[in-house]
Formats: C-alpha cells, sequence, structure tokens
C-alpha cells in the first residue's frame, strides 16, 4: 500500500508500536516452529528408534500447531504476504488503488472485530472438555483462535492508522456502513430467495471483496459471516468452530515442515550442488540449461510449500548463462512460469498434502500418481525447449569431462537422494508426509553443517519467521474454506451442484472436462489451496457417484489450477515469476503462449488417458 502523506496519527509513535508488535509475535511464532520441529523430531525418533511412541505427541502437536497457524497469520497479515488477487488493484491509479487498500483495510477489521464474541464463546464452550490423553483444557487449543484474530485485529488497525488518511478512513467507513445497511433492510426479501442468497454473498460480496485486493482467506470469513448473519439463525460461534477444525487436521502438520524444510535445503546447499551435476550432464547441448531448469524444478518443486521459492532457488543459478546464449529473457521467464506449472503434482505438493486432508483420498496414492503426470508436462515442454532453441549460439558452453561429472555426481547425491527418499517413504508407507518432512529438516541441517559446511546461521531466523509467515497464510485459507464449504453444503447448494454435475452430456467424460476447465478458472483466480479446500467436499463425492477414480479426478484437478494459476492476466504465479526473473510482465506475456499450449496438450493427455495418473498404483 502506497504511504499517505498525511496518515491519523504520529508516524514516530505507530512505527514504534508496529515496530514492537512485530518482533514479538513474530519471535513467538518462529519458537513455535523451532517447538513443533523439535517436538515432531523426537516422536518420529521414539517412534523408529526406540519403538516406543510418544502418546501424547500428537495433541500436543495440535495444540501448537493451531497457535502456529493464528501467529503466523498475523506475521502474514503485517507482512503483506496472505493470498490475495492483485490483477484489479495492480492497475488502478496511484489514489484509487490506496483508497481501495484503505477499504480493504476497514473490511478486514470489521470481520475481526464481529470474530472476536463468538471466538470468546468458542472458547468458553471447550473450557469443560478435556483433551483425552493430555487431560489439559481443551480451551488451550481454541484460544488460539481468540489470541490470532484479536492480533490480527490490532495489526489491521495499526496498518491503517499509519498508511491512510482520514478522509480515506471515513470514505470507507461510509461505503461500509451503506454496505451492512443495504443488507439489512434486504434481510425479508433472503427468506424469499432460497439459494439466490449465495449469489448474493458467495459471488457478489466474496468476488467485491477479493478485487479489493483483501486476503482471500479473510474474504471467505467476511462473505460466510455475512450469509450467516443476514440469511439464518445459525449462532456465528460455528464460524471459528469451523475454522479451528479446518486447521486442526494432523495431516495438516506437515504443511510447516514442508515449508521449513524447503527454505532450509538452499541454505544447505543441496540445490546447488544438484543444479551444477544438472549441468555438467546436458549443460553443454543447444537448450541444455532449460532442460536443466525443468529438471531442476522437477526434483526440488513441492519441497518448500511455496512456487515462488521452488523459481528463486533455480532461476538466479541458471539464467545468467542462458542470456549469454542469446536466449530471450522473455522465453526464460515464460520457462520458469511453465515450469512451475509442470510440478504442480510432484509430491510432496503442499496442494496434495491438502486434497489428502479434506477429501480423504490417500496421500501415498497421491503422491504415486503425480509423478507421471508431471513427465509428461515436462515432455511436452521439452518440445518447446528443442524448438525454441534450434539456433542457439553454444560457442560460449563447455562440455564437462567424465572425471568433473562424477565428482559433482558423488557431490550432489545428498541432494539428489533427499526428494527419492522422501517421496518413496511416504508412497511405500514407511513414514507419514510429517514425519518425513521432520526427518529432511534434520538431515538437510547435518548435510549443511558436515557436508557442504555452508550452512549460514544467519539466515535461521528469518527463514522461521518466513515459514510461520507461509504456513499461516496456507493454513487460515484451509479453516477459512472449511468454514466456507460449510455454509454452502448447510444452504443445500451442494445436493444442486451434484444434480447438475450429474446430469451433464458426455457422462464422466464430460464431467471430467468440465471439472477441468472450472479448476483452471478457479486457480486463476483462488490459487490451488482455497480452491480445492472449498471444492473438493463438494466435486469429489460426485466423481466417487460416476465412478470416476479419486487420484485420476485429484491429478487432473491439481494440474488445472496449476495452469490457471500461471496463466495471464489473472494468475498469481505468472507474476511471481516475472518478479524473480526481474522481467515486466508486459514483455513476457507475448512469449507465454507456446509454453501454456504445451501444458494444454499435456492436460488434455492426463484427461484422456487416466493410465497416466493411475498406471503405478
Amino acid at each position: 500500500m502506497e504511504i499517505a502523506t498525511a496518515s491519523l496519527a504520529p508516524p514516530g509513535l505507530f512505527a514504534r508500536f508496529d515496530r514492537l508488535l512485530g518482533m514479538t509475535v513474530e519471535a513467538a511464532a518462529a519458537l513455535l516452529v523451532v517447538a513443533e520441529a523439535v517436538l515432531l523430531g523426537w516422536a518420529t525418533t521414539a517412534r523408529y528408534l526406540f519403538n516406543s511412541p510418544l502418546t501424547w505427541s500428537d495433541e500436543l502437536a495440535t495444540v501448537l500447531f493451531v497457535w502456529l497457524s493464528m501467529l503466523g497469520s498475523v506475521v502474514a497479515l503485517r507482512r503483506g504476504e496472505h493470498m490475495r488477487l492483485t490483477t484489479f488493484v495492480r492497475n488502478m491509479p496511484p489514489a484509487w488503488r490506496a483508497r481501495a487498500d484503505a477499504l480493504g483495510l476497514v473490511l478486514v477489521s470489521a470481520v475481526l472485530v464481529a470474530l472476536i464474541p463468538p471466538s470468546l464463546k468458542h472458547v468458553q464452550n471447550h473450557l469443560e472438555g478435556a483433551t483425552p490423553v493430555l487431560e489439559i483444557s481443551e480451551a488451550w487449543r481454541e484460544a488460539a483462535l481468540l489470541v490470532g484474530t484479536a492480533l490480527m485485529l490490532v495489526t489491521a488497525i495499526d496498518k491503517l492508522v499509519q498508511h491512510a488518511t482520514p478522509l480515506q478512513v471515513a470514505g470507507s467507513l461510509a461505503v461500509m456502513m451503506v454496505m451492512g445497511g443495504g443488507l439489512y433492510l434486504a434481510m425479508p426479501l433472503f427468506d424469499d430467495l432460497g439459494n439466490y442468497n449465495l449469489l448474493i454473498f458467495f459471488l457478489g460480496l466474496l468476488s467485491f471483496c477479493m478485487m479489493l485486493g483483501m486476503p482471500i482467506a479473510l474474504s471467505f470469513v467476511l462473505a460466510t459471516v455475512a450469509y450467516l448473519h443476514f440469511t439464518s439463525t445459525i449462532p456465528l460461534s460455528i464460524v471459528p468452530a469451523r475454522l479451528s477444525a479446518g486447521m486442526s487436521n494432523l495431516v495438516l502438520l506437515a504443511v510447516p515442515m514442508f515449508v521449513l524444510l524447503g527454505a532450509l535445503i538452499e541454505v544447505a546447499g543441496l540445490a546447488r550442488a544438484m543444479i551444477a551435476f544438472l549441468v555438467s550432464l546436458v549443460g553443454h547441448l543447444r537448450g541444455g540449461l532449460q532442460y536443466v531448469l525443468l529438471g531442476a524444478m522437477y526434483l526440488v518443486s513441492g519441497i518448500s510449500g511455496a512456487k515462488a521459492a521452488d523459481m528463486a532457488a533455480i532461476a538466479p543459478a541458471l539464467f545468467p548463462e542462458m542470456r549469454k546464449r542469446g536466449n530471450r529473457h522473455g522465453d526464460l521467464v515464460s520457462l520458469l512460469s511453465a515450469s512451475a506449472v509442470m510440478s504442480e503434482t510432484i509430491p510432496p505438493s503442499i496442494v496434495l498434502i491438502t486434497v489428502g486432508s479434506v477429501t480423504g483420498v490417500s496421500i501415498a496414492a497421491l503422491f504415486t500418481g503425480g509423478l507421471l503426470p508431471a513427465v509428461v508436462g515436462m515432455i511436452a515442454l521439452c518440445f518447446v525447449v528443442f524448438m525454441q532453441t534450434r539456433r542457439e549460439d553454444m560457442s560460449s558452453a563447455r562440455r564437462v569431462d567424465g572425471r568433473t561429472r562424477l565428482k559433482l555426481f558423488v557431490w550432489a547425491v545428498p541432494g539428489l537422494g533427499l526428494p527419492i527418499v522422501i517421496r518413496t517413504a511416504v508412497v511405500d508407507g514407511i513414514a507419514t508426509a510429517t514425519e518425513v518432512a521432520t526427518i529432511g529438516v534434520i538431515y538437510t541441517i547435518l548435510v549443511g553443517i558436515f557436508v557442504y559446511r555452508e550452512f549460514d546461521w544467519r539466515k535461521v531466523y528469518p527463514i522461521l519467521v518466513d515459514t510461520a509467515s507461509l504456513s499461516g497464510a496456507i493454513l487460515l485459507v484451509v479453516g477459512a474454506a472449511t468454514g466456507l464449504a460449510w455454509a454452502l453444503t448447510q444452504s443445500g447448494f451442494s445436493q444442486d451442484l451434484v444434480a447438475a454435475m450429474a446430469g451433464m452430456p458426455g457422462g464422466r467424460w464430460g464431467f471430467v472436462a468440465i471439472s477441468a476447465v472450472m479448476f483452471v478458472i478457479l486457480g486463476s483466480v483462488l490459487e490451488g489451496v482455497p480452491a480445492i479446500v472449498l471444492f473438493g467436499p463438494l466435486l469429489f463425492p460426485i466423481a466417487r457417484l460416476m465412478h470416476v477414480n479419486e487420484v485420476y479426478y485429484a491429478i487432473v484437478a491439481v494440474f488445472s489450477m496449476g495452469l490457471g494459476l500461471f496463466t495471464p492476466p489473472f494468475g498469481v504465479g505468472f507474476y511471481l515469476a516475472c518478479a524473480i526473473g526481474r522481467a515486466s510482465p508486459d514483455d513476457v506475456i507475448r512469449h507465454v503462449w507456446p509454453h501454456l499450449a504445451a501444458l494444454v496438450v499435456a492436460l488434455i493427455l492426463i484427461i484422456a488417458i487416466p493410465w497416466i495418473s493411475i498406471g503405478f498404483l
């Protein structure tokens, strides 16, 4: 947000307050990441080395996890790192963008104010309940929602005071009061509208909030709270209950661990060692570095939980030499963006873990099913690279001798082996995704310290804070989308959707094709995690009724959402790739279409040949 010249209060006072609040919350969130990693590492060691599982570890891990999710959400809000749709506000004139930002913060503050009383009641309802093993009050876990909501409210007001003028705040409050007053006056009409109310709240209001650039998670919460308040007698205490249920799933414990692991891989030097070996294999060929980029994305993708982290770990190491060989910068950034789509289904993808969490599909089966579709996408992109690099200048390319190549291979083994071990352990059922991620974190730290000897301890604290922020952003979306999906189910929308989708022409093939198109659109607007949490519980039961294999359907959905995420002009991932590649989106957009066309062909093949997704199950 642009800093207003005349804010609501002296900048020095609120700058100091903001700094103190930020330091406190970030330190607490970083400490929770460490505590979670130590606890899970201890529990995993006790289970596998000493055959003495800690019966209480899951309960304590869940309590810490909910607190980490909420404090991470506070950090993400303070740093502007929540998932948002920025397409519309990005193209506004500066003055109108400042007004939109102020209105967004006022609406965020309003929904957080509305959440505090039901969150308090939710905590009070759990004071008497006790956890089965630790026998502590369940209020210790549920209080995280109340504290996190209050801290997000303070953060939102703090940002509003620092960055908005009194006139902008007054105008935003007026707009909000007009909206609220209109909904209040329309309450008698809502009883007669039935499910058309969903268009008002979950299409109109939700779309308006997202177009303002509000965090997607809080847009979901606002739409849900408004829908329940204005159209039903359901108590709002159900909203924090749904948020908690969505974020408390033990499967999601893998999210912060994989986010942490992805960051540590780069710091410890594993990513650079893998890239150096791949360059020694094919770097001297025409298009060789492009093939290296695709191969490196295949190896490291999915581990960090963030495509931005995957791309940022690879692009800086390859782009300078690529440009020396005469490659157009727009083509390189376009390929980087497309490689992230190709690798969406590669385990341990956070989206795949989310699919398993909200739909009950086996995560091991999803990990197995996601590998070959990514290969199909990579082959399609390799064809585009081959056609584009037939005249590449190879005068500066150097062929690496066999002895050097062997040394680089030995040096890269610790890095090359980690993704393979992770995927094999989960697929074969040796360990859960959370346990494997924890082992990976310990392994990466040891390798960085004792093998590569370049582990920079000064980067650990920022990594812990980044992990908390990204995890909080992801998990708040999961909780908020769970609440929104529950409201949709209560409205009877799910039954109407089942009837409409089941009656589509073309039977199950028509259903899968329409689903793919829908997930491309959803992926461009909502990103993968919120889209799958919101629509997975609605669409997967339909897939079962139509005898569509769940793993196959999940892979189609995830690949389609990835395609939407990196497709301009709406796809947020496309702009992330441009930012990482330091290129103007206007320049890159002219080069993106061959790569997108190749990925569309790959998606059609994945849909038409289910064996690609389920042949190895």
